[in-house]
């Protein structure tokens, strides 16, 4: 039902930023109020009543879903940044690319021991970079809850690297 209405919220553009690739751009998703406000429902409902003790967003779409999850939930949000954007001490993990490898850093002050930390991003792709957050969230001794997706693109079986963690996606598509 919800699913037709954000689907065609999302743009899709064939090949970029390859040819071959349809991307998904979220943009536009979040310039629809209504559209964007159910999107948020969606995905802070299913923790509504759980102790959850923070958010860890991944940059850049994942900071719009995950701060509006955060707000929601009455809880504090945690950036994750490409390596050198944090001001401050932070740890760090390192993934792989395409063509090498990238790191996430969060601030070390960020996450406390025993912490419930849901970790969030706008599409599940080949799930390194989730994968590589929700590490970051156990260095700390903090547990992950879930991590959750707008989009998950089942066809780079992201799914794998978060074996570990529960997943939920709210969007599915089959290609990559």
């Amino acid at each position: 039902m919800y699913e037709k209405e954000l689907e065609q919220a999302i743009r899709k553009i064939p090949d970029f930023p390859k040819k071959g690739i349809l991307f998904y751009d979220l943009s536009t998703l979040f310039l629809h109020k209504r559209v964007f406000a159910l999107t948020v429902d969606l995905m802070a409902h299913r923790y509504l009543g759980k102790k959850v003790d923070g958010v860890l967003c991944i940059e850049a779409r994942g900071f719009v879903l995950g701060a509006a999850i955060a707000y929601r939930l009455g809880t504090g949000v945690i950036m994750a940044r490409k390596k050198g954007k944090l001001p401050w001490k932070t740890i760090s993990g390192r993934y792989s690319l395409e063509y090498g490898t990238d790191v996430i850093e969060i601030h070390a002050d960020a996450i406390k021991k025993g912490q419930r930390i849901l970790v969030v991003d706008d599409l599940l792709a080949t799930g390194g970079t989730a994968s590589t957050a929700a590490k970051l969230v156990e260095k700390c001794g903090a547990k992950v809850i879930e991590c959750i997706f707008l989009v998950e693109l089942l066809g780079l079986k992201g799914r794998a690297k978060l074996k570990n963690y529960k997943i939920h996606s709210i969007l599915k598509y089959e290609g990559e």
